[in-house]
Parts: structure tokens; sequence; C-alpha cells
């Protein structure tokens, strides 16, 4: 029965979505990629039935999510004694489920298409919109989007301006499977095909980024300075109920560190205050000290919300902005919260062995929906709590667009991991989409201005205590057209391309 289940093809594809982890950034390691989706086309093409496909499409994906998202088991181990027998069961968990999102692209290419062009052509599809479809189901998840692996360069990135990081995943797939239509079919006809392809979607891409970074950049600055602060707090220490005056103590410090005399926003990170502002005058009292005469403070903040169904209050994941006399001038609450984090999906019918772990977790209150916050003169800006940033076209008020971004977050949960440094260029990545500058403050992570162009203008390293200022780039903003159309635009590019190679296939196989 071992045999059946493990046999060699299978292993083989474990090894290959295993191989795929290491293009992912921080490592960059591209030729991995080539070899990790050559072999995978290879043995979709080897398979004897569709069913097979979908079991090596399964276990490819199965390594590629498990090892992919191991960072997030690092949040177990910071109180380990407890929760740190469940970090092999979260690397189970995202390889059981995510490993459905690469089986379906593989058993509906081999099962539509028997032409290799065709497959080849369709995997690439299929891998983009189960992508895509990963951003939403079960409130989504879509971290370590294949085009990702492009941002070794910004210059490669350029192109989600149009076709957003799905489309980046599309040439991704096609430019790093091509070899294996000729080691399939060796003739002179694929031989040219595969140089064509590695050869023009890397100059292309080049290219067009080459011109529009020449043609719109972002040297000027303006008159307009933050204060960025991160005092990389231990997360052991965060939430300890002794700690907590001492954290919040040490914001005010470091924000302190230099005059504020010129600084016209202090930004902290998620939860910097674990003390609700809008109910604790004495501590948004202190706070003030952060902030400069005609400036304002903008920082994460724990807050409660009443709920007259519930008929309580419910903490909400809140972000503050505040001025030097301690009025509280807007409040974005998070919207897109974290299962199992935030929120528990389907609590109630959870059995109740679960209920003393998922207890410890709090309920959040969902809010409203994204926001733009408008302040006197300044340019408008929408706020963003922590992973809310990874979900493309779901980061502005579409009808109400922001000129520029402010993501407070805390990576403090995951330590020396990769999952800090894929959160920073998923914040590129949402920078060149979206046309606008990102300002992404941490309470542990990596603190840093991102240019509408994706550029990081000033940076504080991971694990690193400090402050930035920086003046924010005169030119804040400018329309894409994917902040126009968002997602639409590749989707129906994709599932147009699909019904024509569906139905172009069929007519072929019926002159035949």
């Amino acid at each position: 029965m071992l045999k059946k289940l493990f046999d060699h093809k299978k292993s083989i594809s474990f090894i290959l979505g295993l191989l795929a982890v290491g293009a992912l950034p921080p490592y960059y390691h591209l030729y991995l990629l080539f070899i990790s989706f050559t072999g995978f086309f290879f043995l979709l093409n080897q398979a004897q039935t569709s069913r097979k496909a979908f079991t090596y499409g399964y276990w490819f994906g199965f390594s590629f999510f498990a090892f992919g998202f191991s960072w997030v088991g690092n949040a177990l181990l910071i109180d380990a004694a407890n929760f740190g027998w469940l970090y092999p069961i979260s690397l189970l968990g995202s390889g059981l489920f995510f490993g459905f999102f690469t089986a379906f692209p593989a058993y509906f290419t081999h099962k539509f298409f028997k032409n290799i062009y065709c497959r080849f052509l369709a995997l690439a599809i299929f891998w983009t919109l189960f992508e895509w479809l990963r951003s939403f189901i079960l409130t989504g998840f879509p971290w370590n989007l294949l085009g990702s692996i492009l941002a070794f360069d910004i210059t490669f990135i350029q192109l989600s301006d149009i076709f957003g990081t799905y489309g980046l995943s599309l040439l991704v797939v096609l430019l790093c499977s091509v070899p294996a239509v000729f080691l399939l079919e060796r003739n002179s006809k694929n031989l040219i095909l595969m140089i064509t392809l590695l050869l023009f979607i890397p100059l292309g891409l080049y290219t067009y980024g080459s011109f529009k970074l020449k043609s719109n950049q972002t040297i000027e600055k303006s008159d307009i300075t933050i204060r960025i602060v991160q005092p990389s707090i231990p997360q052991k220490i965060k939430w300890d109920e002794k700690a907590l005056k001492n954290n919040l103590d040490e914001y005010i410090s470091i924000s302190k560190t230099k005059s504020l005399k010129d600084i016209d926003f202090t930004i902290w990170g998620e939860t910097a205050s674990p003390f609700p502002l809008d109910m604790d005058l004495q501590y948004l009292e202190k706070v003030t000290d952060a902030v400069s005469d005609s400036g304002y403070l903008v920082t994460g903040s724990i807050r409660y919300v009443y709920n007259s169904t519930e008929r309580m209050y419910q903490p909400a994941n809140a972000l503050m902005v505040i001025d030097k006399q301690g009025n509280i001038k807007d409040i974005y609450d998070k919207s897109h919260l974290v299962p199992f984090g935030e929120y528990i999906p389907l609590k109630k019918f959870l059995p109740p062995w679960i209920r003393p772990i998922t207890n410890v977790v709090a309920n959040f209150k969902q809010g409203s929906g994204n926001k733009t916050i408008k302040l006197n003169n300044y340019p408008s800006f929408g706020g963003l709590i922590c992973y809310e940033i990874i979900f493309p076209s779901q980061i502005t008020d579409k009808k109400n667009r922001p000129q520029w971004l402010v993501n407070v977050t805390n990576d403090g949960w995951y330590g020396e991991s990769s999952g800090p440094y894929q959160h920073l260029v998923t914040t590129q990545l949402r920078a060149v989409e979206e046309g606008l500058t990102i300002v992404r403050v941490a309470n542990s992570g990596i603190s840093a201005v991102i240019s509408k162009n994706g550029e990081i203008l000033g940076e504080i390293p991971l694990n690193a205590k400090g402050f930035l200022d920086i003046n924010l780039p005169r030119n804040l903003e400018t329309e894409t057209l994917y902040s126009i159309c968002g997602n639409y635009l590749i989707v129906i590019l994709c599932l147009a391309c699909a019904f024509l190679l569906f139905f172009g296939e069929k007519s072929t196989f019926r002159k035949t």
C-alpha cells in the first residue's frame, strides 16, 4: 500500500515542488524554477490518466506550499510549550489544503488537452486562474504568487501595472516550462519555440520596465516629512501584561530621539498601543508626546466596539490618526481578518476539545472595508493592517482613491524567516500594480518607504531598532490600467484563451 501511495513519480513531483520554493523571495534561485516546472510539465505529459496528473499536481503543490509557508509555523513557537506541537501540523495542513490549487490545474490541463502546445499554454492559464481563486476561497491567502520571483530586480515587475502579479505568474510558468516542450518532442520547431520564449519574455519585461522607470521617476521629494518607528519588541513580551506600558514607552522614546519639529507624520506599527486609545484618555494623552505641534501620529491600536447583536464589546484591530491635542481625527478598522489568528471560522461547530485552543485567539470585529483618510491639506492616504496588503486589487477604496498608503504590521511572529522578506516584496508588487507610494511600518519586520514604482526609498532592516526620517516623493501616485481594471483583465484573458484552446483542439481532432 505504501508503495502504491509513494511511487517514484509522486516522489519526483514532491521534490520538484520543494525545488520551486528556492526560487521565491528572498532566495531567488531562479534556475530551480526551470528545473521544477520543466520536470512538472514533463511528468504531466507522461501521466497515463488525468487522475494521475491530478496526483502529480497535488504532490507538487503539497511540498511547494508546505515548505513555502513554513514560516507561518514560527508563530506557534513563540509559546512553544503550549503550541509547539502544532508546528508540524501547520506544515501538513498547508500542504494538504493548498495542494489542491496545483492539482486541479494539472488535472484540467491533462483532461481537456492532448496536443502538447495546448497543454503548454493551458498549464500556465490554469495555474494563473487558481492563483486568483486562492485570493478569495475561504477568505483567501494569495501568498507566494509565482510572479513574485521576478522581484529580484524591480525592472522585471513593472508590467504588473497592466496585468497585475497574476499576469507575471502566467509568463513565469510559460518561461520555466517551455524547455519540457523541446525535451518531449525534439525537433527544430520546438527548439525555435524554446529559444524564442527564453529570449523574448525576459527581454520584453526588461524593456518595458526600463522604459517605464526612466519615464516615471520619483526622485523629486515633497516637503512632507514622515518618521517611521520600529522598536523591534520581542513577540514574547509584546503582550505580556507586565511589559505593556514599557512597550508603549519604547515607541514614544524612539519617536523623540530626534526633534519632532518638522515631522508631519509619526508612524507606528500594528497594535503599537495595546491600550484602547479611544477610551483610555491617560494613554491617549501620553502618546501625544510623539506628535509634532502641527503633525499627526498614525498608529496601530486595539479598540473595542459594541456588538449590538451579541450584546458585548468586541476588540478591533485599528489604525488611528491622532493630533497633538489628543484628538482622534480618524479610525480605520481592519477589514480582512486573519483566519485562526483574529477569528475562528465556524467556531461554534468545532468539537469541544478544540475550544481551549481556539479560545486563546480573540474574536475580532471585522471593519467595514477600505477607507481613504483626508487631513487638512495633506495628500489623502489609505490604511492597511498587516496582511491586508497581500490581496491584489483589494487594497484601496475604488470610489475614493487615496494618493498613498500606510501599511502598519508586525512580523515579529515569524523571526528570522522568509516571511518578513516576502511580505516586503508583496508590498512592492502592490505599489507597482496600483501606482501608489506605500509606507510600511512594522513593530518588527522590515519597515520601508516604497515608491509607486516599487523602489525602496529607505528602510529599517529586520529586527533592527530605530527610526527613519524621510520625505515622501512629490509624485506620490500614477493611475495604472491595473488600478482601474483590477483582476478582470487577466482573468478574462485567461478564460478566453482557455476556451479558444479547448475548441481549437476539438476542431483539430475532428479534422483528423
